[in-house]
């Protein structure tokens, strides 16, 4: 038997329908990121010629918009220093050459690679890693609110500035640990004056790790549907497309068979 004018309108209706909690699909519309983050590591080895060998680190820095969440544990530093815990001012440096100094950065030939010459290769200090209150270039030099002895865990959040937001995603990053240990000290880091605190000697201020901020993954989850091409398999990637396809069907089917008692069939 034959559907009749109303079945084929209310056919029509069951097909067209959306289904309840189904997302919406717009052509050519790209996924939505539900949320969005990125982690960025960095390895802390040794500064060339410093006398730090015995020194080391890792960095985890994830970035949600413009906040960074940043967990460091370091070891083999200076422990002391003038009998209390050695502060180890330390920074997110770049818009440079992203990289770390090799040791023809020892521009005044006096075995020490110190701030400034690494700045060639890291970069200006963009945000300063500190315990608490300030973050920025200002608080670079800052002892009292830096991270101290030989071995630390550090961990906070903060809100980065625009610069160190385009250093860490442009991949010129660089994280760097300051302070060296006299003793294993090349000797004009203890007779020298800091460039940067003329009241401290060169060791206090001299980089001892570095180690280049890299991307390692996005754990950001796409939400809705995906974007597709032409061509016989467009489409088919798309598990959500599929049951989305498929749930019409079978909406359509059942209102035909609804359709069909109704009149009889």
């Amino acid at each position: 038997m034959s559907v009749s004018t109303k079945g084929r309108r209310l056919l029509a209706l069951a097909a067209a329908a959306p289904l309840v909690g189904a997302p919406l699909l717009v052509a050519g519309a790209a996924p939505a990121l539900a949320d969005s983050a990125t982690s960025y590591t960095a390895d802390l080895q040794p500064v060339p010629l410093n006398g730090q060998t015995s020194a080391g680190g890792t960095l985890t820095l994830t970035l949600h918009g413009n906040t960074a969440t940043v967990t460091e544990d370091v070891h083999g530093l200076a422990a002391k220093f003038n009998g209390q815990p050695y502060p180890h001012v330390q920074h997110i440096h770049g818009l440079a050459q992203g990289s770390c100094p090799t040791s023809a950065a020892d521009a005044d030939g006096n075995g020490v690679i110190d701030t400034v010459e690494g700045q060639p290769s890291y970069g200006k200090i963009q945000t300063t890693l500190s315990t608490s209150g300030d973050t920025s270039p200002a608080a670079g030099t800052d002892i009292s609110i830096a991270p101290s002895g030989a071995a630390y865990h550090y961990s906070r959040t903060i809100t980065l500035s625009a610069d160190s937001l385009k250093a860490i995603q442009g991949g010129n990053a660089v994280i760097v640990v300051h302070g060296l240990d006299p003793a294993t000290a090349p000797k004009a880091a203890g007779t020298e004056k800091s460039k940067l605190v003329p009241s401290l000697p060169l060791a206090a201020t001299a980089p001892a790790l570095c180690g280049e901020l890299t991307a390692a993954q996005m754990s950001a989850v796409p939400s809705g549907g995906a974007a597709t091409g032409g061509g016989a398999t467009a489409g088919i990637e798309d598990a959500g497309l599929l049951g989305l396809g498929g749930a019409l069907v079978i909406g359509a089917a059942g209102a035909t068979v609804a359709v069909r008692r109704r009149n009889g069939a």
